[in-house]
């Protein structure tokens, strides 16, 4: 991933100014280490850092048209650029950057070229000729950017908070799916799709279609000129993407250059759920597997850093940003810039196990929009920053706008979990990959129970950050949180622990805004937290958290949990298998 920064119209074309803007944009070169650029045109300033995936030598940016009256500075990757500048006719590109289209296809369509680009990206535009601009991110928010104001009349827009919060009176996320231009000083959302209303889809599932739709969106993933490979937890998500990847990189060009082995990696504490079953995949896949391992004291010594580069204090994401973070430096401590992830699908198919509890398939339905929606905020954050931080891209298959398209619109019912007809979560996506003449994966990897990436890397992990904050966060601390963090309180002391450096690294008001808050039960919404009454005694992000559900689920416990003291009432009673499940839910498979 890339870095962007832009600072639009601020009545300042200093010498001053220009110094300011490359100060700020190289808080954002470890997600582009690769080169840096930066455009001034008056009162405007483009500035990249470059993290070179395709045509490393001459896709330095800013990026022109052929007279370089438009210009561009991009994040992400445009999987169709062949196909888009094959449309371009009469057009002269100058470099071989996928994001090299972006220009040309304003030149001919206008503001309204948007929803042909297919991939992930955002980026800011600036047409010379009337100094004009837009901005736009990406369908789901797989890139990160942010925009802000500023009291001299300036817009900034930064791929990172980092890159904006000291200069901005007021600043905020840039929603997904949405164009912000400066004809109307608003946003504009490009990206509708038919689920985006909730409204529920009927049509009949189709395995070989659904099928054929994920292996589509894996495929186009392979576009790259640099070395690559595979996040492998182990869990199915990322073991078919890995399965997919192996079987379909042998002939394509980046096999030519750099060899059709696949190579996989994996992060957990020693003796981790994830370490064995990711080495048992890469087994029976053939993949080159990569190992590595930490200790809860590792993760808890890189605490500081993750907050500053993931920029949230939210605990479900500081809990699985931190072995992602740590994994991402040594995969690129191998010379790997590339690496394709399993994100999303938990979102598309009910993936995680509260959705047990789905009372019909209308709320089921409507709970996949609402998770798919808040991605950006999530797991599409995380994927994206834990990796940026070490200058790695992430690329997520599973948020592929087609395939969304696809699975979102397979009628709910298929997505119901029934374990009296054995259909555990994300059956409909286990079933298509369930082929018996040339199996994907192992049976029991392909129906393996969902871990939540910061389960399944050591449920000491966990564990060991409730003990931590214990120690740093007393109970009179606890009893006046309300006061000092009005604005989504933390209830327990590991969320007020994470805060704390949170507001150190990004004091300002508009900073804490930008963290989403409610209550969550094994990363639920708040709404599905109605599902089952039980659910509002034990808030806690943790997939053992759904009881009854889990294997390992934590024991319930005889009335309500206090506030601020989750972490002391269940970090010493937490069984590795249960006997019994609390609500008389089994897994199978």
């Amino acid at each position: 991933m890339c870095g962007i920064l832009a600072v639009l119209g601020c009545s300042d074309d200093s010498q001053a100014k220009r110094v300011r803007v490359l100060e700020l944009s190289r808080r954002l070169k470890h997600r582009g280490p690769d080169w840096s650029g930066l455009y001034q045109h008056g009162d405007c300033y483009l500035a990249h850092q470059r993290l070179a995936i395709i045509d490393p030598a001459s896709g330095d940016q800013p990026l022109y048209n052929e007279d370089e009256t438009i210009v561009v500075t991009v994040n992400g990757e445009i999987y169709n650029h062949e196909q888009l500048r094959e449309s371009l006719t009469g057009h002269k590109f100058k470099t071989g950057s996928d994001c090299d289209v972006i220009a040309h296809l304003y030149e001919e369509h206008g503001e309204n070229f948007i929803d042909m680009l297919d991939g992930m990206f955002s980026f800011v535009l600036l047409d010379t000729r009337d100094n004009t601009y837009i901005a736009a991110r990406d369908a789901i928010g797989i890139t990160s950017l942010y925009i802000g104001w500023g009291l001299d009349g300036s817009v900034w827009i930064s791929s990172e908070l980092k890159g904006l919060n000291d200069d901005c009176e007021h600043f905020e996320v840039f929603p997904p799916g949405h164009l912000y231009s400066s004809k109307t000083g608003g946003f504009k959302r490009w990206y509708n799709p038919p689920w985006f209303s909730e409204a529920i889809p009927s049509t009949p599932y189709d395995p070989l279609v659904l099928r054929r739709a994920f292996e589509d969106a894996v495929i186009k993933r392979l576009m790259t000129d640099v070395p690559f490979g595979v996040l492998l937890s182990g869990g199915l998500d990322s073991s078919l993407v890995a399965s997919i990847t192996a079987r379909h990189l042998s002939g394509t060009k980046a096999a030519k250059q750099w060899g059709a082995q696949l190579h996989s990696f994996c992060v957990g504490l020693e003796g981790s759920p994830d370490l064995k079953a990711a080495r048992e995949v890469a087994d029976y896949l053939g993949t080159v597997h990569h190992e590595f391992t930490f200790t809860v004291q590792d993760g808890i010594d890189a605490i500081e850093d993750v907050i500053y580069h993931i920029e949230t204090y939210d605990v479900t994401t500081i809990r699985a940003s931190t072995p992602m973070f740590l994994m991402s430096r040594k995969i690129k401590s191998l010379g790997v810039k590339m690496v394709i992830s399993g994100e999303g699908s938990d979102e598309i198919f009910g993936g995680y196990l509260y959705f047990h509890k789905a009372p019909n398939k209308e709320e089921l339905h409507r709970e996949t929009c609402r998770k798919i929606k808040a991605l950006h905020q999530y797991d599409c954050l995380r994927a994206n920053k834990s990796t940026s931080a070490w200058g790695l891209e992430a690329r997520v298959p599973f948020l592929d706008k087609e395939f969304i398209n696809v699975a979102m619109s397979i009628d709910p019912e298929a997505k119901m979990i029934n374990m009296d007809e054995k259909r555990i979560e994300k059956w409909i996506l286990r079933r298509a990959f369930d082929d018996e003449d040339h199996p994907y994966l192992p049976k029991h990897i392909l129906y393996r129970q969902k871990e939540q990436f910061s389960d399944g890397v050591g449920y000491s992990w966990i564990d060991g950050l409730k003990a931590h904050a214990e120690l740093h966060v007393t109970d009179k601390m606890m009893l006046n949180a309300a006061h000092i963090f009005p604005f989504n309180t933390p209830v327990t002391k590991e969320a007020y622990y994470y805060r704390m450096i949170f507001e150190r690294f990004f004091p300002q008001n508009s900073a804490k805004l930008t963290v989403p808050g409610g209550a969550s039960i094994a990363c639920s919404t708040e709404k599905a937290i109605e599902w089952d009454a039980s659910w509002s005694k034990n808030l806690d992000p943790s997939g053992r958290a759904a009881l009854g559900v889990h294997n390992d689920a934590y024991k319930q416990k005889a009335g309500p949990i206090a506030t601020g003291n989750l972490a002391t009432s269940m970090i010493d009673d937490v069984p590795r298998m249960m006997d019994i499940p609390a609500h008389g839910v089994v897994i199978q498979g």
